[in-house]
């Protein structure tokens, strides 16, 4: 089991006077698993330096900016894939329940496709397995890194290492879509009031079923077994 995928959930959890006291020794898991490339890792620098550092308020302002406010950038996996649909709130539905078969509840407030979360939950697991469900992520991952890129984020070297430990070959097709979709602006209020404006995810059993999420859950159970 790998201290990596735990590491990298720290780095991209909502910054607070908690998490910020665990960056450090993040970044030396990272550096002692010697998982991720070490270059990559000695890349982290400013991020761990900015996470770490006193402007505790800077920090979250800038995260919500990127990762609230900004819904291109969402660290819900499968917003990406179904948006707000109800397609959506099943496939959380059956990744909630592979999450409880491996010893893994979550609260109320934490919605299981939140990279942090799915991070968490990789951490549990061998990393031969944790990286086989890494890349059922891989478009999205990849889709992330170069929007912020764009954005000249120190978020994006978390992203690098991400999508260097994806170890199945990439949906370019699935990525290329991601990448023409427009990238929001975190000022544009009414374009971000317009983007929201669509049906809110809800869970239970009578929910219409998505097939393609259930699918790629089910495999995701069959490298867990």
């Amino acid at each position: 089991m790998a201290q990596t995928y735990r590491a990298l959930s720290v780095l991209l959890s909502y910054p607070t006077a908690e998490t910020s006291a665990l960056v450090p020794a993040a970044v030396e898991a990272l550096h002692g698993d010697r998982l991720a490339p070490a270059g990559l890792v000695r890349r982290l620098t400013s991020l761990a330096f900015e996470l770490s550092g006193q402007d505790l308020y800077g920090a979250q302002a800038r995260y919500v900016d990127l990762f609230d406010r900004t819904r291109s950038l969402s660290l819900q996996l499968y917003e990406h894939v179904h948006g707000e649909s109800r397609d959506r709130g099943q496939a959380m539905v059956e990744l909630l329940k592979l999450y409880s078969s491996r010893g893994l509840e979550l609260t109320a407030k934490e919605l299981p496709d939140h990279l942090p979360v799915f991070l968490e939950f990789l951490s549990m697991l061998p990393t031969d397995e944790a990286a086989a469900l890494l890349g059922e992520a891989a478009h999205v991952l990849e889709a992330l890194r170069e929007r912020l890129k764009k954005r000249r984020s120190p978020y994006a070297r978390v992203f690098d290492i991400l999508v260097a430990l994806v170890e199945t070959k990439r949906n370019a097709e699935a990525l290329n879509a991601l990448l023409q979709e427009p990238d929001d602006d975190p000022d544009d209020l009414e374009a971000l009031d317009r983007a929201w404006a669509e049906e809110q995810v809800t869970f239970g059993p009578d929910q219409v079923g998505c097939p393609k999420a259930a699918a790629a859950v089910a495999r995701m159970g069959e490298t867990t077994q």
